[in-house]
Protein backbone atom coordinates (compact mmCIF):
# COMPACT_ATOMS: atom_id res chain seq x y z
CA UNK A 1 0.00 0.00 0.00
CA UNK A 2 0.68 3.48 -0.38
CA UNK A 3 0.70 5.90 2.14
CA UNK A 4 -0.23 5.92 6.12
CA UNK A 5 -3.67 7.24 5.51
CA UNK A 6 -4.35 4.66 2.74
CA UNK A 7 -3.76 1.92 4.74
CA UNK A 8 -5.91 3.35 7.33
CA UNK A 9 -8.39 3.90 4.93
CA UNK A 10 -8.52 1.00 3.62
CA UNK A 11 -8.25 -0.67 7.00
CA UNK A 12 -11.09 0.99 8.61
CA UNK A 13 -13.68 0.61 5.90
CA UNK A 14 -12.87 -3.16 6.05
CA UNK A 15 -13.54 -3.15 9.61
CA UNK A 16 -16.54 -1.20 9.80
CA UNK A 17 -18.33 -3.36 6.63
CA UNK A 18 -17.37 -6.83 8.29
CA UNK A 19 -17.97 -5.37 11.68
CA UNK A 20 -21.67 -4.75 10.46
CA UNK A 21 -22.31 -7.98 8.37
CA UNK A 22 -21.85 -9.52 11.95
CA UNK A 23 -22.93 -7.80 14.37
CA UNK A 24 -26.01 -6.95 12.36
CA UNK A 25 -26.95 -9.97 11.15
CA UNK A 26 -26.50 -11.10 15.60
CA UNK A 27 -29.40 -8.48 16.19
CA UNK A 28 -31.80 -9.22 14.14
CA UNK A 29 -31.34 -13.49 14.80
CA UNK A 30 -30.83 -14.06 11.03
CA UNK A 31 -28.41 -17.30 10.24
CA UNK A 32 -25.54 -15.91 8.60
CA UNK A 33 -24.04 -18.32 6.23
CA UNK A 34 -20.47 -19.58 6.71
CA UNK A 35 -19.16 -18.19 3.91
CA UNK A 36 -20.29 -14.71 4.84
CA UNK A 37 -19.15 -15.52 8.50
CA UNK A 38 -15.45 -16.52 7.20
CA UNK A 39 -15.50 -13.37 4.39
CA UNK A 40 -16.16 -11.16 7.47
CA UNK A 41 -14.12 -12.36 9.96
CA UNK A 42 -11.10 -12.26 7.36
CA UNK A 43 -12.18 -8.67 6.83
CA UNK A 44 -11.76 -8.08 10.42
CA UNK A 45 -8.50 -9.41 10.51
CA UNK A 46 -7.23 -7.88 6.83
CA UNK A 47 -8.43 -4.29 8.37
CA UNK A 48 -6.97 -4.69 11.85
CA UNK A 49 -3.70 -5.33 10.43
CA UNK A 50 -3.75 -2.44 8.29
CA UNK A 51 -4.45 -0.37 10.65
CA UNK A 52 -1.54 -1.59 13.00
CA UNK A 53 1.08 -1.86 10.68
CA UNK A 54 0.42 1.63 9.21
CA UNK A 55 2.66 3.43 11.50
CA UNK A 56 6.73 3.46 11.45
CA UNK A 57 8.62 1.09 13.57
CA UNK A 58 7.93 -2.34 14.55
CA UNK A 59 4.43 -3.59 14.85
CA UNK A 60 4.28 -5.15 18.52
Amino acid sequence: MGTNSTKIGVGLVLLLVSSALILGAGLQEIPLPAVAGSIAALGLAAGSLLVGTSEEGRPV
